[in-house]
């Protein structure tokens, strides 16, 4: 009873209180306001909690009603043209000699009709990626390794592991190729994860899964992640599918690792991921993977280890001859990885694994409906049906190679990026941006403009890839550059092509120079965004209907 009184004597105080501020006001006054109140709070939270900030909304709005302004409008659209006109050129210009096939053909062709064809289609374009000319995009493409997993597909080529019933051997491929990959990074026998098409999808199972762990186990309603800048697009790609707020974290200007001070402002209650890149694609730095698990296990935040572009060298790199600080599962917090078995790992394109510490997690990844008429239905992936001829043609490329395989390769291929950062490193003009750590070298100027060194080695026959924010270009080391000459070939050019530019700096300012040195100077990023969805229309011009 003394109790009840305890509470009830300023319960009441402020009851009276408040009916005493507002006895001159209607009960219909009240209730409108409050309902006012309520919903001005809910539109604040709701803007506060919104997955693009507001700033960058308020931003996008003014430039949404200048480009509505009769002139403005139509200068962009001419401009779009214009692009759009030379990227289906330079589409159509490697294939310009062969007919459109437009309509299915009148009758069957024959085989040696369709290989011949198909030959020819080959055949198009004037680079030849087995010289090692280009930055990853084809990491080993040996003639042994081609043969092995072209039969091995050829002989699973019908296979679903959607049916597992039906092809119960796929169903054990993918099982052991997870537990390979599990073990590779140090996970426990808790770990687990599932067979993939590719980087990014495994990185949006990643997103979802955790996503879904926040509002299901946690009862947060509109999560967020955490990234570094330098983060792979398929972060911000997931975060836009799956409809939640990503937040970019700043990196340090010399190494490029993730600012984890910045990191940890950034943390709130809603926060579902934080992310290390090990390496990261722009430049090849590792990301403090201790630092951010600390993190995480201090705010009690799942840890997400992008190892896509180098998990088959990571794991090797230390009985290779070159250790790394603490990556894996092996990091408190650590809670998921996602590898790529197409890149470093020499399986055919179309095959990644995402891995968790624990089975909580991959639940999150599952989609299940179990209402639907035509049956129970429940998926592990993205896609339903899948190519079971990836799965063994990957399962038949870890087999080929094994451990000491790996190895191997690894040392070859870190051989060789060691040898070009050394070889580079000292050309006047160039400076190497972050720190290669793997197998990414990145090449910067403050001489003059860098994208004109890219736009030089192009008429050599390179491939490189071009970044931005800031300007640079980077060599993607693969297994095509070990071949006796490559590396050689790759800085003597650049030096030769330095020395050229450093010539005559201004000649540098146009190709590929130019359209990156605009795009990277326009505040409007919807005319960039407008001006890269002509690109995408050009994949798939056909030369007699432009």
């Amino acid at each position: 009873m003394a109790m009840d009184k305890l509470f009830h004597q300023p319960s009441q105080r402020v009851l009276d209180t408040l009916n005493e501020s507002f006895k001159d006001y209607q009960p219909g006054q009240l209730i409108l306001a409050t309902a006012g109140i309520s919903l001005a709070t809910a539109y604040i939270y709701g803007q506060l909690t919104h997955k693009v900030p507001w700033p960058e909304r308020i931003k996008k709005s003014f430039f949404r009603l200048a480009r509505k302004l009769p002139q403005v409008k139509a200068q962009i659209e001419a401009e779009t043209e214009k692009v759009r006109s030379s990227f289906c050129k330079e589409m159509l210009e490697p294939t310009n000699e062969l007919p459109d096939l437009l309509e299915l053909p009148d009758s069957k062709m024959t085989t040696e009709q369709v290989l011949e064809l198909t030959q020819t289609y080959l055949g198009c374009g004037e680079f030849d990626w087995k010289q090692g000319t280009f930055s990853g995009t084809v990491y080993n493409g040996s003639d042994e390794l081609t043969e092995l997993i072209t039969k091995v597909y050829g002989m699973a080529a019908w296979t679903n592991p959607l049916h597992p019933d039906a092809f119960p051997g796929i169903r054990k491929m993918e099982a052991e190729i997870v537990r390979m990959c599990c073990n590779l990074f140090n996970g426990g026998p808790t770990s687990c994860g599932c067979v993939t098409s590719g980087g990014t999808e495994s990185i949006i199972l990643a997103i979802k899964a955790y996503r879904d762990y926040a509002r299901e186990v946690k009862g947060i309603e509109n999560p967020n992640i955490i990234v570094p800048i330098t983060s792979h697009a398929a972060f911000d790609k997931g975060a836009d599918i799956l409809g939640i707020q990503i937040k970019h974290v700043p990196v340090d200007p010399v190494t490029q690792r993730v600012n984890l001070k910045k990191m940890r402002s950034m943390i709130n209650s809603s926060t579902c991921m934080l992310l290390g890149s090990a390496p990261q694609f722009p430049h090849g730095s590792i990301d403090d993977i201790e630092g951010i698990a600390e993190l995480g296990l201090k705010y009690d935040i799942p840890v997400h280890v992008d190892a896509c572009l180098g998990g088959f060298l990571i794991p090797f790199m230390k009985d290779a001859g070159y250790p790394l600080k603490p990556f894996d599962f092996s990091v408190p917090g650590v809670t998921s990885i996602s590898c790529d078995t197409h890149k470093y790992g020499f399986a055919p394109k179309g095959s990644s694994v995402i891995l968790y510490s624990k089975p909580e997690y991959r639940h999150m990844q599952w989609f299940t409906f179990p209402d639907w008429p035509g049956g129970i239905y429940a998926t592990a992936t993205i896609s339903g049906s899948r190519a079971g001829g990836i799965v063994a043609a990957c399962w038949a490329a870890l087999m080929s190679f094994g451990r000491q395989g790996y190895v191997e390769s690894t040392r070859a291929i870190i051989d060789t990026t060691r040898y070009i950062e050394k070889g580079v490193r000292d050309i006047e003009g160039i400076y190497i941006m972050g720190v290669p750590e793997v197998c990414v070298i990145s090449l910067g100027s403050d001489q003059f403009n860098i994208y004109g060194l890219s736009d030089g080695l192009k008429k050599r026959g390179w491939n490189l890839n071009a970044l931005q924010f800031p300007s640079a270009i980077h060599l993607c080391v693969t297994f095509l550059q070990t071949q006796d000459g490559v590396a050689d070939k790759f800085i003597n050019d650049v030096k030769e092509i330095t020395a050229t530019c450093l010539a005559d700096p201004k000649a540098c300012d146009v190709g590929s120079a130019a359209v990156y040195g605009m795009a990277q100077s326009l505040p409007d990023r919807s005319i960039v965004d407008q001006i890269t969805r002509a690109y995408l229309d050009s994949l798939y011009a056909i030369k007699s209907l432009q």
